[in-house]
């Protein structure tokens, strides 16, 4: 679905997501779409069923040069430390 689509607004103010869309993003009926407004668009995104999954891995390159076991003792030894403080 690369060319835009036009939908027309009901009277109930409701839209149909056209086919296209439906069939990419395997939007099945009964399910949710999360609707924001950003810089004059509408969007539409669906809505994870589950969170953790949906964003697990997500920005994985930021800890990709860390080693995680060593970064959080510094951070816990940074809280213990200012606990005394």
């Amino acid at each position: 679905m690369s060319q835009p689509v036009t939908v027309k607004v009901s009277s109930r103010h409701q839209i149909v997501v056209p086919r296209a869309a439906r069939d990419r993003l395997n939007i099945q009926s009964g399910d949710r779409l999360l609707v924001d407004v950003q810089d004059g668009l509408l969007i539409l995104i669906p809505q994870p069923q589950d969170y953790a999954a949906y964003l697990a891995g997500l920005h994985r390159e930021v800890w990709a040069d860390l080693d995680t076991a060593v970064y959080l003792n510094e951070e816990r030894e940074a809280w213990t430390t200012s606990e005394g403080e």
